[in-house]
């Protein structure tokens, strides 16, 4: 019996982190936040395919998205290494909530104009990167480096809880109130975010500071053409979120197989987070891999064949299911690869990582969206879907087998040497 408590507890989530009260209420701000961002971000996709009756369109919220995220992403973080990053973190909230302000006003219109929702979008992407930025920066300043992939790991948790209850909630939302319903509650949801912000203690740069511009986005990009691990760990996430990601399509599914309900739209926009938050829960083990290159190659092609199975399943509940398989190898993975980032990076260069992460992040799935409205339109649905899937299955364990210094990179090895 006591080998099975101590099993159990070596998987339990590891909360020490929550003993740090900015850190605390920085995830608390983070979290509730999040389940308003997906709201919005589900009620964006489906007033878009209401309005033109088009995946393309749909899919064109991605590189809408992407363009502001590479731009703003990679100059916050550089502005991340040489500001006060307290400071940052608010004005990138700021900007995110006054785009989601003026989504509430088209939807109270009524008018239905396209090209109102794309322009919004743009700025709620510039909000969002330079905000997601500096919260990663932040983190390894809150919490000692042997906390950080426990920090993480309740990091992505959370973001993954509001993704499973955003939808959800859209799901209820949409068929109750509708789209400017859903847009309030986002608006409300963000002052959680906005008051853990202003908590925070002053976060001044540390170490050698870069003024920010080209030149400071131009040496984190150098810094990360020479360092193959954290070259690798970007590459196979693109990998995974350009060729599989599959939500630019939960529209389509939805009519066609689903009669176009509500509810539906809702669990299929919320499948993948179900089974990060189950993940997440029973992560103990997460903090303890050493061979974090191998682990993540793995768990991507996990992912990919698990997107490609749901392309195929006969009903809603099966969909689900598989997509929350690789909803958990997703939440491992990027547990992962922002460990390395953060750890592996110095302090200066920390901002600038976190911009290059939260691009990749951010943008992998925008050009995902990209790749399945435009693939599903010349193609049709499942070869679109389960296409996607198995490619990057393939290509993940390619890439990440072809290149030895990630193959071999141990974690716990690297850190002992630094230390």
């Amino acid at each position: 019996m006591s080998g099975v408590q101590s099993g159990l507890r070596r998987l339990a989530l590891d909360t020490r982190p929550l003993g740090i009260p900015a850190y605390r209420r920085l995830l608390i701000g983070q979290g509730v936040s999040f389940i308003g961002v997906q709201l919005t971000s589900v009620a964006v996709s489906g007033q878009m395919f209401a309005i033109t009756r088009s995946s393309l369109w749909v899919g064109m919220l991605g590189p809408v998205n992407l363009v502001p995220l590479v731009i703003f992403g990679l100059w916050g973080g550089a502005v991340a290494d040489a500001v006060d990053r307290r400071r940052l973190l608010l004005t990138g909230s700021v900007i995110a909530w006054v785009a989601t302000l003026a989504l509430l006003l088209h939807a109270w219109s009524g008018r239905g104009n396209v090209y109102v929702i794309l322009g919004a979008v743009a700025v709620q992407a510039v909000g969002f990167a330079i905000s997601s930025a500096t919260r990663g920066a932040i983190i390894p300043r809150l919490v000692p480096v042997e906390r950080v992939p426990a920090a993480n790991t309740l990091n992505f948790l959370v973001s993954s809880i509001g993704t499973v209850l955003g939808p959800l909630l859209a799901g209820i939302v949409l068929a109750n109130g509708g789209y400017a319903v859903a847009y309030l509650i986002d608006g409300v949801l963000f002052s959680t975010a906005f008051y853990a912000a202003i908590r925070l203690p002053r976060l001044a740069p540390l170490g050698e500071i870069a003024r920010p511009g080209l030149r400071s986005v131009a040496d984190g990009l150098r810094y990360i053409a020479t360092q193959p691990i954290v070259m690798m760990s970007f590459v196979v996430d693109i990998i995974a979120m350009a060729l599989a990601m599959p939500r630019a399509l939960f529209p389509e599914m939805t009519a066609e197989r689903f009669g176009g309900s509500a509810v539906a739209f809702g669990w299929l926009s919320a499948s993948i987070a179900i089974g990060s938050v189950a993940a997440g829960v029973m992560s103990g083990w997460i903090g303890r891999v050493a061979r974090q290159g191998v682990a993540l190659t793995i768990t991507i092609a996990i992912w990919g064949a698990a997107v490609a199975a749901a392309a195929f399943a006969p009903s809603l509940w099966m969909v689900v299911a598989l997509l929350a398989v690789g909803g958990a190898a997703d939440l491992c993975s990027a547990v992962w690869r922002q460990t390395i980032l953060q750890t592996y990076a110095p302090d200066e260069m920390r901002g600038r990582m976190q911009g290059a992460f939260m691009v990749v992040v951010a943008g992998g799935p925008r050009l995902g969206d990209l790749r399945a409205g435009a693939t599903a339109s010349a193609f049709g649905l499942v070869p679109a879907w389960a296409g996607g899937g198995l490619v990057c299955a393939v290509l993940v364990l390619v890439a990440g087998f072809a290149v030895p210094r990630f193959r071999r990179y141990d974690a716990v090895a690297e850190r002992l040497g630094r230390g």
